[in-house]
């Protein structure tokens, strides 16, 4: 049996390449593909490209998209034709809910402190309070060096960002008093 006659997950000959598009396809509503594309897009789309993206009709995408936008998932532009985004706000908001439902407050604490004490380190290292501040070109450096200067200082920002996440969520665990029973 060479690759070509290798049955599909159902069975039925060879795999299709795009199977798991037609999954996605077949087994998510039209809201939940737009949705999908929505939460998943960096730039604005119209309501156009995102029923191309989504496998549905325009009008389609547009139903969804002004209930995602109603909800507070999506933006929309005042411009025409009207553009779409995903709303950052919301993304944070679910990530944060996630972390506070998901995981014990001690987990979060200890994964904060881990965060609180890399940071600390990179103030160290660099000298500066905050990432923002460090001069990443350094004229005697070669260009590794700049490199490897400028990966740190993406990470370290990576870090703060991570520190707000998990303080919120660690105050929402707390506040919820539902905890997943600190042991």
């Amino acid at each position: 049996m060479d690759g070509d006659d290798v049955p599909d997950d159902r069975g039925r000959g060879p795999p299709l390449a795009d199977d798991a598009r037609d999954r996605w396809q077949r087994d998510r509503t039209t809201f939940q593909r737009v949705y999908d594309v929505i939460v998943g897009a960096t730039d604005p789309a119209t309501a156009s490209e995102i029923a191309d993206r989504a496998a549905c009709s325009e009008n389609g995408a547009r139903e969804a998209l002004d209930q995602l936008v109603e909800m507070g998932i999506a933006r929309r532009s005042t411009g025409r034709p009207a553009t779409y985004r995903r709303n950052e706000s919301y993304l944070r908001w679910k990530r944060i809910e996630s972390i506070a439902s998901e995981h014990r407050t001690g987990e979060i604490r200890e994964r904060l402190d881990d965060l609180l004490a890399e940071d600390r380190a990179y103030q160290d290292e660099f000298g500066v309070p905050d990432p923002d501040v460090v001069d990443v070109a350094d004229p005697t450096a070669g260009h590794d060096a700049v490199q490897d200067r400028w990966d740190d200082v993406t990470t370290w920002r990576t870090v703060r960002r991570d520190i707000g996440v998990l303080q919120r969520a660690l105050r929402r665990a707390e506040s919820r008093g539902d905890d997943l029973a600190e042991v």
